[in-house]
């Protein structure tokens, strides 16, 4: 059970969340993040699985962690694309909230998306769980919405638990930022390398790489090299980059060409 908020806290309890938020500093790896979301901050946040979400959630394009001591219930072992509806649908209702920390509790068939179809330790997880607790994070800086949520095979969730949450996130959300990537976290869909053919130099034909026809897509969709760095978790120095190349394999000067090239390039293919 979260301990009880009162107006004018204990010293051992200010002392023990100082404890709580100076060990965020050591979190570097997933294994340390589990360690520290399953010690001090069970006491104020109980839960069984943490599911952060980033990215944009209007368009589907969703990234996400998986953080639980329950075997097989971890990042590596989730497809992409699988969790997505369902964190889509709890995205829509942070927003109906007004953004504010809310409760959802299911029925004993547990949280399922996708008509209960799910394989796997993650989608067994998910429908043994009871109730869920949801906060988020715009981030206005990066362009794109962070949720997380709280799943726990109890039913019954204190009250003050939304205020320990909303206290919280800016520390959680730090600790899951110190923590490097998997490899399949980058994208939410690999691209497929494209081909451009260039009429005027006898049909030769130029490979954009997997990375680089990505780039183009988030690019045909009116992203600045910022907001696209933001989502694939890259430097806008490093998008930049990419830009310079791509112009020159496509022989255009500018956005807007490429943006034509690339997608007569996708229609031609």
């Amino acid at each position: 059970m979260a301990t009880q908020v009162s107006s004018i806290p204990k010293k051992e309890d200010l002392a023990r969340y100082y404890a709580l938020i100076s060990q965020v500093f050591g979190v570097r790896r997933h294994i340390d993040l589990m360690h520290w979301l399953q010690g001090d901050v069970q006491h104020y946040l109980p839960h069984d699985i943490l599911v952060a979400a980033w990215g944009d959630f209007h368009l589907g394009l969703v990234h996400y962690d998986i953080v639980s001591s329950m075997p097989g219930v971890r990042s590596e072992n989730a497809m992409s694309e699988a969790l997505t509806p369902l964190l889509t649908g709890l995205f829509d209702r942070w927003i109906a909230q007004d953004r504010r920390p809310f409760t959802l509790k299911v029925c004993e068939r547990g949280f399922t998306w996708n008509n209960d179809a799910t394989p796997g330790p993650i989608g067994d997880a998910m429908r043994t769980m009871r109730s869920s607790l949801i906060h988020g994070i715009n981030d206005q800086r990066g362009r794109h919405d962070c949720l997380y949520v709280l799943f726990s095979a109890q039913t019954q969730r204190h009250r003050n638990e939304r205020l320990a949450l909303k206290f919280m996130l800016p520390y959680i959300d730090n600790a899951l930022r110190q923590v490097e990537l998997l490899p399949n976290q980058y994208a939410a869909k690999s691209v497929a390398p494209v081909q451009v053919v260039d009429a005027g130099s006898d049909n030769e034909v130029t490979v954009l790489s997997e990375r680089e026809a990505g780039i183009m897509k988030w690019v045909a969709m009116n992203k600045t090299n910022g907001e696209i760095g933001s989502i694939l978790d890259v430097s806008t120095f490093t998008v930049k980059n990419h830009m310079q190349r791509i112009f020159k394999k496509l022989d255009v000067l500018n956005r807007a060409q490429a943006v034509s090239a690339f997608s007569n390039s996708k229609q031609d293919a």
